[in-house]
């Protein structure tokens, strides 16, 4: 059985991504409409799990959650455990867009993804995300 195999079988959780972080020109950061990672394509392993973990900058921060995901994500996304039907009070009926993720209770920020090849594959990859709470 290859990693994929297992990770798949463990990734039993749905979450919603927020990819694509860029500047919003006012200090603020701007998303790409969020999307559910759900199982069994695209589910992911939320473990709640407090760690001190380094950025690729160096800079050292406590970790509140590590994920173990099928598919790859952006640092200074964000994710959301659970789906998007329970963020519909979060929802503009106006416009039928999502607010920003910073105010949704729950949303944490990826601070730190990891994509390991398995020993022996250039195909398979165990890919973990680091996150802290989103503070405001």
């Amino acid at each position: 059985m290859g990693i994929s195999n297992f990770i798949g079988r463990a990734c039993t959780q749905t979450v919603v991504y927020w990819g694509n972080p860029r500047g919003d020109g006012y200090g603020g950061k701007i998303f790409d409409d969020p999307i559910e990672l759900k199982p069994p394509d695209n589910g992911v392993r939320w473990e709640d799990k407090i760690q001190v973990v380094t950025e690729d900058n160096g800079v050292m921060y406590i970790s509140r959650a590590v994920v173990f995901l099928i598919q790859d994500v952006d640092i200074e996304g964000c994710l959301y455990l659970g789906t998007l039907s329970d963020l519909d009070d979060y929802l503009e009926s106006s416009a039928g867009t999502y607010i920003d993720p910073a105010d949704v209770d729950g949303v944490c920020i990826i601070k730190r993804f990891e994509k390991t090849p398995a020993i022996g594959s250039t195909t398979e990859f165990l890919r973990k995300a680091f996150l802290t709470p989103w503070l405001t």
